[in-house]
């Protein structure tokens, strides 16, 4: 095994957002390119937010995707407690480290950490007032994503609030030396820290964890940076969907990262292959739910038909369109005919739901199309007989008794097609026709005919 460990360090705050589960999937791709370890780090001291449900709603959305931890929650470890909340000893003796060397401060009920450097006087045009600055050596960051980056803390900054909490940067920090964290995977909202975090990490005398800053993802309208209440933000939202965890995982992989050839599709062994940051963008990404869809479908269409049933038998269960009782052959031919031209399963119901019961919708702009051309009464009350008496009631006999039917009256087969759909079905589209009528049988065919003439 590699000496690779990276780390998430997730809050749980009941949401498991796409930016969080990019971050995960993008440290866990690492560790297994790698070899290395993947360590799950959980930053639950805000009591209030991170609750044990919010705690499940995360670790389900990691298991649901896929991305099990090699050390952490419900795993275990050589460098735990995994949680911040169990780790206060921890700070408290890295802390007295820092005060021993001299480098902390109280003021206004804080713990302050101490810039070196030279200090003087600033006017802050904030603040509105005077204030002491430190003129410190810039913290160089070899970042394996922006490349060179130089920046300067100018002031002081606090380690441990009033209350006795520690800080972001403090515990972010120590728990990165303590449990041997040899890359920083996160993202580029997080570069603002790492100077500060270099400073910690120098003043512990420790060799900093080597950096990769990640592009953000932005909305879908490319306006400024997706949060968890813009549509489509939330992992849990897919999973209730019924997408394919292997193509929400696949898509997330490409929003920031690509393999360098335009592929898209990539089964989870190649893109642990082909992962490394060279391939990460340094620009940002946008969110596309369309093309989210696209690939999901992609996915769905190579299912076998067993397990698309079984995906799909829930959903359209939940949506009334199918009972319990529903006829399994029936169900998996029905799957057979829609699966090709479902996009994803929530909106199953829609696609095939007329199979199933006969209180369909008719789309109305449907049905004025096809009475614009002829009456679709008048044509289905001509080959009503003719549905009534083929034998056997599959797709070649249908095929040749219309064939022989349209050319006995000058016609082409094809005339009579969309009102046979439209009666059958409601729509104006779906899967072909008269494998379609196969499936539904001579009596369902037959009596929906027989209520749409009258």
């Amino acid at each position: 095994m590699s000496k690779v460990r990276v780390r998430f360090a997730p809050s749980p705050t009941g949401f498991f957002h796409i930016g969080s589960a990019r971050t995960a999937l993008f440290n866990w791709l690492y560790a297994r390119h790698t070899g290395g370890t993947f360590v799950l780090r959980i930053e639950d001291t805000d009591k209030e937010r991170n609750t044990d449900e919010a705690l499940r709603v995360l670790l389900d959305g990691m298991k649901w995707l896929g991305l099990d931890w090699d050390e952490g929650p419900d795993v275990g470890g050589d460098y735990g407690p995994y949680f911040q909340s169990q780790r206060q000893p921890i700070y408290d003796a890295y802390l007295k480290k820092l005060e021993d060397a001299g480098r902390t401060y109280e003021k206004d009920g804080a713990i302050w950490f101490k810039l070196e450097g030279e200090r003087y006087t600033a006017y802050d045009d904030f603040l509105k007032a005077e204030i002491e600055k430190v003129k410190a050596a810039p913290v160089v960051i070899e970042d394996a994503v922006r490349g060179r980056v130089e920046r300067a803390e100018e002031k002081d900054f606090v380690l441990v609030r009033k209350d006795g909490s520690p800080v972001f940067h403090l515990v972010n920090v120590v728990d990165d030396i303590a449990m041997g964290i040899t890359h920083v995977i996160r993202g580029e909202d997080h570069l603002s820290n790492t100077s500060k975090h270099v400073e910690l990490f120098k003043a512990f005398s420790v060799e900093p964890p080597k950096f990769a800053h990640i592009p953000l993802i932005l909305k879908e309208e490319g306006s400024g940076k997706m949060s968890k209440r813009d549509k489509g933000a939330l992992i849990e939202e897919y999973e209730s969907r019924g997408f394919l965890a292997a193509a929400v995982r696949n898509y997330i992989s490409l929003l920031g990262w690509n393999p360098k050839d335009e592929r898209e599709k990539m089964d989870i062994g190649e893109i642990i292959e082909l992962f490394d940051f060279p391939g990460i963008n340094k620009g940002n990404s946008r969110f596309d739910e369309k093309k989210l869809a696209a690939l999901n479908a992609e996915y769905l269409r190579e299912l076998n038909i067993e397990s698309f049933t079984f995906l799909a038998r829930p959903l359209l269960n939940d949506a009334g369109v199918v009972s319990e009782e529903v006829d399994e052959d029936y169900l998996q031919a029905v799957l057979t005919l829609c699966q090709p031209k479902a996009r994803s399963l929530d909106t199953l119901s829609e696609l095939c739901g007329y199979f199933f019961v006969d209180d369909y919708p008719m789309d109305e702009k449907t049905g004025a199309k096809i009475a614009q051309k002829a009456d679709p009464k008048a044509l289905l009350a001509e080959v009503l007989p003719l549905l009534e008496s083929v034998e056997p009631f599959d797709t070649d006999s249908l095929k040749s008794a219309l064939e022989a039917h349209a050319e006995a009256k000058g016609e082409k087969v094809f005339a009579y097609f969309p009102a046979l759909r439209y009666a059958t079905s409601g729509q104006g589209g779906g899967p072909d026709l008269l494998p379609m009528l196969e499936v539904m049988g001579r009596e369902r065919v037959t009596g929906r005919i027989k209520r749409f003439i009258a």
